[in-house]
């Protein structure tokens, strides 16, 4: 049994019950056999894939908070701090009932390569709570935040681990958040990352990953000889992701014509009206039964079924595991082209392996969506020198980390002879460098 194998199997024995961490960790080790074998007697004496695959610290805790009846609720909050070899732990705050430890330990895991692509100091983090912000009211919101940054607030800090948003986990949320930390611990510092405007956030980081996602499609297209204009794209999700990577598509002149929600989606066939699902999600807070109802072109259905649109592009930009076999053989025999994954690992392995072995051009996660949390990062900076730059500036150091990171995962996979595979060279591409710093810092 090889290296990679054995790691395997000892994370899956020490962590019963966590199918999302054990999917991430089998998809990042199976792909970085060729650079493990490469190394593989230094790899074994640093136990460097043990260290990698082991987190730092996980954090577990009470967050008491009283609704709007009086009524006392209790939630559980999460941080688990993977991975700080090349900076401050990063990673966003996961609002949702299905939040546990292994989903958390999954994204933290995955934000350890992600961040490491954006070749900005960053580590891997992530964290969150099983508290559901849908139909509470400001006040309920506010009080679960401050009695969740009550506990958090001891293990965070702007050079220390500094969380961001993320599902459930909006500018109304962070608000509350850093307001609360900054009354406990009496500092003023960019502990937090999306904030508002008016007190140190970034422009375009709403914008981040869709826009994101949509610069590193436009270079992967581009680079195997297509052009995304006049491409016909199917979006799944309707929240911040979807909804500005929609947008930028339309920008760089794609027709995206799908979008999805909870309960169902929409197939509309002029194109989404970006305008409209924006009043629909960020505004009404509804469904998307309230799109088709107020435009006559689009036709709403119950359920699953955004992926049996036929398409150029499928943007997955929901959640994770919503594309399965099933879907990648409907995008197969529909023609698509390529698939670039805007969401945390929304792809099962199954359907990955379909759609690289029907050469389906396919970006993954950790490279396709790190746009948010490289204007995150981009907010540290100016957060860290007291200043606040344009939205065009925002946006091409974006696009340029977009580019780069496409470039540099490219790269690996053609170094490592597999050309094409982006997964492989994402992965590879992530982990050298993170790699390079561990062994550097000797073991701790």
């Amino acid at each position: 049994m090889g290296y990679v194998d054995e790691v395997i199997e000892r994370v899956i024995a020490k962590n019963p019950g966590e199918p999302e961490f054990h999917q991430a960790v089998k998809e990042v080790l199976e792909s970085l056999r060729p650079v493990v074998e490469a190394n593989e007697a230094l790899y074994r004496r640093e136990a460097l894939l043990e260290r990698i695959t082991e987190p730092d610290r996980q954090i577990k805790f009470r967050v008491p908070w009283v609704d709007d009846k009086g009524q006392v609720q209790v939630n559980t909050g999460y941080r688990v701090q993977f991975n700080n070899a090349i900076g401050p732990y990063k990673g966003g705050l996961r609002l949702h009932p299905s939040v546990n430890i292994g989903i958390i330990k999954f994204l933290g895991f995955e934000q350890i390569f992600k961040n490491s692509l954006t070749s900005l100091p960053i580590g891997g983090g992530k964290g969150g709570s099983d508290f559901d912000p849908k139909g509470k009211s400001d006040r309920e919101v506010m009080a679960f935040c401050q009695s969740f940054i009550n506990e958090l607030y001891k293990y965070i800090g702007a050079d220390e681990d500094v969380p961001a948003g993320d599902i459930g986990t909006g500018a109304r949320e962070i608000g509350y958040m850093f307001g609360q930390y900054k009354k406990i611990r009496g500092v003023y510092e960019g502990v937090l990352t999306g904030k508002g405007l008016s007190y140190g956030g970034s422009l375009a980081r709403t914008e981040a990953t869709g826009y994101g996602l949509l610069y590193l499609t436009e270079e992967m297209l581009k680079c195997n000889g297509l052009d995304i204009a006049g491409k016909t794209i199917a979006v799944s999700g309707a929240g911040n992701v979807a909804i500005y990577a929609i947008q930028k598509a339309q920008q760089l002149g794609a027709k995206p014509v799908t979008c999805s929600d909870s309960t169902g989606w929409i197939y509309d066939p002029e194109g989404i009206d970006v305008a409209l699902l924006k009043e629909v999600k960020e505004v009404k807070r509804a469904r998307l039964t309230e799109y088709a109802a107020a435009r006559k072109s689009a036709q709403y259905h119950e359920g699953r079924g955004v992926w049996t649109v036929k398409c150029d592009i499928a943007l997955p930009c929901a959640t994770q595991n919503e594309l399965d076999l099933d879907d990648a053989k409907a995008l197969v025999a529909n023609g698509c082209l390529a698939v670039a994954e805007g969401a945390n690992m929304p792809t099962t392995l199954e359907a990955t392996k379909y759609l690289q072995e029907n050469k389906i051009l396919f970006a993954p996660g950790k490279a396709a969506n790190a746009g948010g949390v490289a204007t995150s990062a981009l907010e540290m900076s100016q957060n860290s020198e007291r200043l606040s730059w344009s939205f065009e500036e925002v946006d091409s150091k974006l696009k340029d980390i977009m580019v780069n990171i496409f470039h540099n995962m490219d790269a690996a996979a053609k170094k490592y002879g597999h050309e094409g595979d982006y997964v492989v060279g994402a992965n590879i591409a992530g982990f050298e460098k993170v790699a390079t710093a561990m062994i550097a810092q000797g073991v701790c």
